[in-house]
């Protein structure tokens, strides 16, 4: 059977409604409670079998990392030591998703990366095992093994997928700020309250009531975020005061989504923002397909 030698894979952005920080554990990690959800921003990933022997990495975006420290090394790497085959990869990352953004771009690629190995040589590995070794790559990651969206508890690695189709325009601003994840969670406490509200049934049963959010699903980050970058909190508050019915820090941040049924609203506020920050549309119903190029030995 003739595998190809090369695939092309989007990967998604993703943003968060509502995030809970439980506890920090024995372990240094956080248990957290969300539902990660795909928007319409994606890197593109190019996986290419090689005969080099290693691991080469390319990205459009200067700043990130092109050795060991990246993410998609590590995620080639962990699939090479589960399988007999011989490693050899190049791995061209074209970024459009920001970095310390809160939207998860780094562990999408390397979920995107694990995948694409996978098909390259035949699958030679399941959807568990492949699950087993995103988590050993970062809390995000196995998320991205799976195109619905999802209740994540744990550190973000336990899943529960479930099909959500958001009837919204969602207007997602990047201020330009990079977040440190490890910082965020240092400086925030976690939520100590007795009964702690399920995010998930909150999205789904107030799915076409979103001004309800407004005063039920929340996330942690915000307070220390928002102290620490007061640009981001306006962020917000220009997105609500633009007719959005919620809106909310994705992840650590920096980026702020807001939620609209208006198109017009969407588009004007998306707009206005654009002339200072880098503003995405994500259009309603909206749910990634799968956008594959494979080439094969003889093309």
């Amino acid at each position: 059977m003739q595998h190809p030698t090369a695939i092309s894979l989007q990967a998604h952005a993703k943003i968060n409604l509502g995030l809970h920080i439980l506890r920090r554990r024995a372990d240094g990690y956080h248990d957290i409670e969300t539902v990660f959800h795909r928007v319409n921003n994606f890197d593109t990933v190019t996986v290419e079998r090689t005969t080099s022997g290693r691991i080469a990495i390319h990205c459009t975006n200067p700043e990130i990392p092109t050795d060991e420290n990246n993410l998609c090394h590590k995620a080639a790497i962990l699939f090479y030591s589960e399988t007999d085959h011989r490693p050899g990869l190049s791995i061209s990352i074209d970024k459009n998703i920001p970095v310390g953004a809160g939207l998860g771009g780094g562990s999408s690629d390397a979920a995107t990366v694990l995948l694409a190995c996978n098909m390259l040589h035949g699958y030679p590995l399941s959807d568990n095992t492949l699950g087993v070794i995103a988590s050993q790559i970062g809390s995000d990651v196995p998320y991205f093994l799976h195109p619905d969206s999802a209740y994540a508890t744990g550190r973000g690695e336990i899943l529960d997928y479930f099909r959500l189709e958001l009837p919204y325009w969602i207007v997602l601003v990047y201020p330009g700020i990079h977040i440190d994840t490890k910082w965020a969670y240092q400086s925030s406490m976690p939520n100590r309250s007795a009964k702690q509200l399920n995010i998930k049934s909150l999205v789904q049963d107030n799915l076409l009531q979103p001004r309800t959010w407004v005063n039920t699903l929340r996330n942690d980050f915000e307070p220390v975020v928002f102290r620490e970058y007061p640009v981001i909190m306006r962020v917000k508050e220009a997105l609500l005061k633009a007719g959005a019915d919620f809106a909310l820090l994705s992840g650590s941040g920096s980026s702020v989504f807001g939620l609209y049924q208006d198109e017009m609203y969407a588009r004007e506020i998306a707009d206005s923002l654009s002339n200072t920050y880098k503003v995405w549309l994500t259009p309603p119903f909206f749910i990634p397909e799968p956008v594959i190029t494979l080439r094969k030995e003889d093309e």
